[in-house]
């Protein structure tokens, strides 16, 4: 079996209760908008009330694109890259919150799949259910990275899969109609949302100065292109649009 290919074993027919669950960003290509797509989600737990323990687990992104960078103070850096580096899921549900939220690297795969391997049976006897978050922008890469993973994980996980227009005009036709994508969606039954192109007058700002949406949306910085507003009113949009598109998917972000 190549490394795009998905077996058929698809969801297993007994469903264990959760009473916690991992939510984490597959890692795999760079680039695709992980870490904003977990910057939103983030947000969404934090405007329902609902408590979460945030970890940045990307150690290769150092600097202004980590969680860390957003969340300095809440969001916990983990080296994964120890022989018990995803252990931190466990000991954070036992010591905390019952939703953890996870920002993968970009070459986390291996330590993910090997600990799944060996730990995915008894953590989920405790009952912890997990979520893969998959980015999908016009780059196939993209997909292939999603097939990748989702060929090592299997019906482990739930799939919850963001439609990222990383672009004003984004292609998204590798995903929809490529032979191994639909098998996919066939046999894990993935939910899908949507996350929309965003203007580069917001998105570069708020990126260098480690600002949220919601921060802008609700005109809490001091950054003078993001108190314009039009910019301030484009966030508020863009973050009620993809709230939207969580509440779709909830069922996989909460236990």
């Amino acid at each position: 079996m190549s490394s795009t290919e998905v077996s058929n074993k698809g969801k297993s027919t007994e469903a264990k209760p959760h009473t916690k669950r991992v939510v984490f960003t597959m890692g795999g290509k760079g680039g695709t908008g992980k870490t904003g797509c977990m910057l939103a989600l983030a947000e969404w737990f934090e405007a329902n009330q609902i408590p979460f323990t945030l970890l940045d687990l990307d150690t290769e992104n150092k600097a202004r694109g980590s969680l860390k960078h957003y969340f300095n103070g809440v969001a916990r850096k983990v080296n994964i890259h120890t022989p018990a580096g995803l252990d931190a899921f466990i000991d954070h549900l036992e010591d905390g919150a019952p939703i953890i939220l996870a920002d993968m690297g970009a070459g986390s795969g291996q330590v993910a799949h090997q600990w799944f391997d060996t730990m995915y049976e008894d953590v989920a006897g405790q009952g912890i259910g997990f979520t893969a978050i998959g980015i999908i922008t016009s780059d196939p890469a993209s997909v292939e990275s999603l097939l990748s993973w989702a060929n090592r994980l299997q019906d482990r996980v739930d799939y919850l899969i963001v439609e990222n227009s990383s672009t004003p005009y984004s292609d998204l036709s590798y995903w929809h109609n490529s032979e191994q994508a639909r098998h996919f969606r066939e046999v894990f039954q993935p939910v899908v949302v949507s996350m929309e192109f965003r203007l580069g007058d917001l998105e570069n700002p708020a990126r260098q100065h480690g600002v949220t949406l919601g921060q802008v949306a609700e005109r809490k910085v001091e950054v003078d292109e993001l108190q314009k507003a039009s910019i301030v009113m484009r966030a508020q949009a863009y973050r009620r649009r993809l709230f939207a598109e969580f509440e779709k998917a909830k069922e996989l972000l909460l236990p």
